[in-house]
């Protein structure tokens, strides 16, 4: 048994207790150099390996003799149509047929849907009858008056003789008179019948649905069985239009451009269209007209531009790009000096125009611009860089003559 001084003896703290395990000290080690090697990946991917400046650049291009190349104006817009029609029918009827379908071409002509006919029909039907009748009491009447003219012509000859009354003679021709008033009648009113006829005729050919004029169905709006009418009845069960056809030697190219340039826009001048469907193809166009009207809410003017190409891949609505191009030079004029450069790669520097040039060794030379027009986003350079050489997009204030640089990443070229 022990003691209870051999249990307070138990209980005293032992002061002299071992030192941390050194396992833990390493692993603080261990993370401290993680930490420092990210520091430093960071700093390399900021700064660079050699702590040139990130550029993007661009090539300086010539410009093309004669300047039929050159932009003056760079616009956006849309091809339109501008012979366009939702076609309907002329009076409300249920439809019984429709020829149509989007893509479809269609001439002149052609029948694009068909009416139910039964009510057309039996008013035509019944206005023959009624110009029958007509006819009818016409050839009556001709019979009798033919009757009548002859009576009165042997009691003309009887009376002279004096073997009939004067007022048998008189009675004659009245009646005679009487019958013929009574033919012009019948003969109006076989007027009347033909033209009722002929009427409905009419809307019995408004049951049949026509082109008005050649083009392509864009837009099939009715199906058999449902009910049509050149106006809107109200109500979400009634179709206004069989279908839309467009036109498309009628499209052509509307641009909204701004008021502070349509002075550079003149009627007739050579334009070059791209399709942001196919960037590549480079359409040949030409202004129509200016619009003599201007947009207050956007401060733009609207140009009509004519596609000389005609090509199924232009369709209606699609996004364009136009260049407005300088008109050719005539024969013998002084062709157009110097060389583009994108309006990005220059800055003013102590008051001159300036651009950046790369060198072999990925250090720029500041060289110093004698500029010219304006070609779009690009300005006309007269001296100071050379076709082919490369120089730097928006070059930030902090670069100087001399700095390294390297390129910026493919994906942020601008070219």
């Amino acid at each position: 048994m022990n003691t209870k001084a051999d249990l307070l003896n138990e209980l005293r703290i032992d002061r002299k207790a071992p030192p941390e395990p050194p396992r833990r000290r390493g692993l603080w080690i261990a993370i401290a150099v993680i930490v420092l090697l990210l520091l430093v990946v960071a700093g390399w991917a900021l700064f660079g390996r050699d702590g040139g400046v990130e550029v993007r650049t661009a090539p300086v291009v010539a410009i093309s003799a004669g300047g039929a190349n050159a932009s003056v104006l760079d616009a956006t817009g849309y091809v339109v149509a501008r012979r366009t029609a939702t076609v309907s029918s002329k009076i409300t009827g249920r439809v019984r047929e429709v020829l149509i379908e989007e893509g479809q071409r269609v001439e002149a002509g052609d029948i694009m849907a068909t009416l139910d006919p039964i009510d057309a029909d039996a008013q035509r039907s019944l206005s023959a009858s009624q110009l029958d009748a007509a006819r009818s009491q016409t050839g009556s009447l001709q019979a009798q008056l033919a009757q009548a003219e002859a009576d009165a012509a042997r009691l003309q000859e009887l009376v002279g003789q004096q073997l009939v009354s004067r007022s048998q003679y008189d009675q004659a021709i009245a009646q005679r008179d009487a019958l013929r008033a009574q033919l012009g009648s019948a003969q109006r009113n076989v007027q009347v019948a033909s033209a009722s006829l002929a009427i409905a005729d009419l809307g019995v050919d408004n049951t049949v649905v026509r082109a008005p004029f050649a083009g392509v169905v864009t837009a099939k709006a009715a199906q058999p069985g449902e009910i049509v009418s050149p106006l809107s009845a109200g109500g979400g069960f009634t179709r206004t239009g069989i279908g839309t056809i467009v036109d498309m030697d009628s499209l052509e190219i509307e641009v909204d451009v701004g008021e502070a340039f349509i002075g550079r826009v003149q009627p007739g001048m050579p334009v070059e269209a791209t399709l942001n469907a196919y960037p590549d193809w480079k359409i040949p166009a030409e202004v129509i007209a200016i619009i003599p009207a201007a947009d207050r809410g956007k401060a733009t003017v609207k140009v009509r531009i004519a596609i000389r190409e005609k090509d199924a891949r232009i369709v209606p609505d699609m996004g364009v790009r136009v260049s407005f191009l300088e008109a050719p030079a005539a024969e013998g004029a002084q062709q157009p000096r110097g060389v583009r450069v994108p309006g990005a790669a220059i800055v003013q520097r102590d008051g001159a125009d300036v651009a950046f040039v790369l060198g072999e060794d990925d250090t720029v030379a500041q060289r110093e611009l004698q500029t010219g027009i304006a070609l779009g986003n690009d300005r006309q350079v007269l001296s100071g860089v050379a076709a082919g050489e490369t120089v730097v997009l928006d070059p930030p204030a902090t670069l100087a003559d001399g700095a390294k640089v390297r390129m910026a990443p493919s994906g942020d070229d601008a070219r």
